[in-house]
């Protein structure tokens, strides 16, 4: 009896072993009851790859808790814990899973590189929590690895939020390649904060129009918290919402590949305070835009609809540049081409609405863009939404396009769309201005500016100065509370210091 006891205790304390190493009893025990600076790693499989409950190892992929490498080095991994990392300088390698219950929390102050090899990416599951706060004198970098000087667009994969909000497809499997699924019906879901964050030289083409962009929010849902985030230099969207109820504030696209706001398959949340600015030299083969929003690809009627608001947003396109041309032989990536298979392309405009978006845009500023808006009616039947009220563009200024409005995709030309031929060309009316063209114009407090001096604004090309006409024409009228009330549209008040501290218009050359 004694004897079956001790191999009883004996069994136990070795299976105990199998998945634990053991730790020093002096080490100190942390806020998530497991001790800091241990070896205590426990492993487990989540459909057929490695998980554990800890996520920093060495450069070999040898277990360290002190180490500086995220994920194990496989391609893909499953973080299943509660980790702080501390502020410091780390390498991300593979696509890690933040798994459903894990939480993952970032000091501020911290570099995370992502690894070129792997194409890094960082994976909020439906369930997980990536918690990343920083401040406005130390935010949070996600950055390439590469040393300055020579990173490019796409050195690494990005950052994915997913959660159990709605979206208009029930589930939903995220863009790019990972594993993950989205949606649900708890649109007040928490993905984490994402707070003074920077984002750089992410985004892949992983497969064709099925890339990971910089940042990706699937499903999420309003209990998030984003503030305060700058992506730079993506490989693709600067921001994508598949779905979701998730709000924003103070986002900032630069120098993007593809669009800056991409939104689809009912993403309703609100975003408020927003810049972005382009590269003139950097544009997608599919056209890119500062809005791409649909409802759903095929343009199906389908609800809950993209009917996201966005205000006091300021997009400074290509135009601004000297010398811009939007053709092939001036758009070439420049020394950002990353030669890595994304394809160049045009530019096209400010705002495309199409496939059945509702999407809404207020108190807002478009300058320098080949087009102002595109009411796309190919799929789905967007124009009628905007003559029945369903999406509301108004109180919104452009200034220094070529044309004010156009029906269709990669149609550069201000007249009217009639339809569509049997080849999906559109049929066109030259005696008559784009439908995009009168129904903007006919709009509350929109206006078009021939030349984009008339808007006055200081040198670099997005702050008013005291004499812009941007100042006070704002109107909050039938909007969320939400909205902070401002009296200017666009981004920024004059002098204006939302940007100060945190942000960062050189990457490029910054030594981290």
């Amino acid at each position: 009896m004694n004897g079956r006891r001790v191999i009883g205790r004996m069994g136990i304390m070795m299976a105990l072993a199998s998945l634990t190493a053991c730790s020093n009893g002096d080490d100190p025990v942390d806020d998530s009851g497991k001790v800091a600076g241990s070896t205590a790693y426990v492993w487990s499989t989540d459909n057929g790859l490695k998980a554990c409950d800890h996520i920093l190892f060495d450069g070999e992929g040898r277990e360290d808790a002190k180490g500086s490498v995220i994920g194990n080095g496989d391609q893909e991994f499953v973080f299943r814990g509660k980790q702080t990392l501390k502020k410091g300088t780390y390498l991300l390698k593979g696509w890690v899973y933040i798994a459903d219950g894990a939480q993952l929390t970032i000091e501020p102050g911290t570099v995370i590189k992502g690894d070129k090899e792997t194409k890094a990416s960082l994976i909020a599951e439906r369930g997980g929590q990536l918690i990343a706060r920083g401040t406005a004198a130390e935010p949070i970098v996600f950055t390439s690895e590469k040393a300055a000087g020579s990173r490019k667009p796409g050195d690494w994969g990005g950052i994915v939020l997913c959660g159990k909000a709605r979206n208009n497809h029930t589930e939903m499997q995220i863009e790019g390649g990972p594993r993950t699924k989205h949606g649900g019906n708890d649109d007040a879901d928490n993905s984490g904060i994402l707070d003074y964050v920077r984002i750089e030289f992410a985004g892949y083409p992983f497969q064709k129009d099925k890339e990971i962009n910089a940042l990706t929010f699937g499903s999420v849902g309003s209990g998030t918290t984003v503030d305060h985030v700058q992506v730079s230099y993506s490989n693709d969207d600067s921001y994508e919402w598949f779905g979701g109820t998730v709000s924003c504030r103070h986002l900032i696209s630069y120098r993007g590949w593809d669009d800056d706001f991409d939104t689809d398959n009912g993403f309703s949340g609100n975003v408020q305070f927003g810049l972005s600015i382009r590269d003139g030299k950097i544009a997608d083969t599919s056209q890119s835009n500062g809005f791409e929003s649909d409802n759903s690809a095929d343009g199906s009627a389908v609800s809950p609809y993209t009917s996201a608001t966005f205000s006091n947003i300021t997009f400074v396109g290509p135009k601004t540049e000297s010398g811009f041309s939007n053709s092939v032989d001036y758009i070439t990536g420049g020394s950002m081409n990353p030669n890595n298979g994304a394809a160049l392309g045009k530019f096209q405009a400010a705002m495309q609405i199409r496939r059945n978006s509702r999407l809404n845009c207020v108190n807002s500023v478009a300058l320098g863009w080949p087009i102002g808006i595109i009411l796309d009616n190919q799929k789905g039947d967007t124009q009628n939404a905007a003559k029945a009220g369903s999406l509301k563009i108004s109180n919104v200024y452009f200034a220094g396009m070529d044309a004010v409005g156009t029906d269709a995709n990669k149609l550069y030309d201000d007249i009217l769309v009639t339809g569509y031929d049997s080849n999906s060309k559109p049929v066109t009316d030259a005696s008559q201005r784009s439908f995009s063209s009168a129904w903007f114009l006919g709009q509350n407090g929109n206006k078009a500016f021939g030349n984009i001096s008339e808007l006055a604004f200081a040198a670099n090309g997005y702050m008013p100065t005291a004499l812009s006409p941007v100042l006070n024409a704002a109107d909050f009228s039938g909007l969320a509370s939400w909205f902070s009330r401002v009296s200017y549209i666009g981004g920024f008040a004059a002098g204006d210091g939302w940007l100060d501290g945190w942000t960062n218009f050189n990457p490029q050359n910054t030594e981290y």
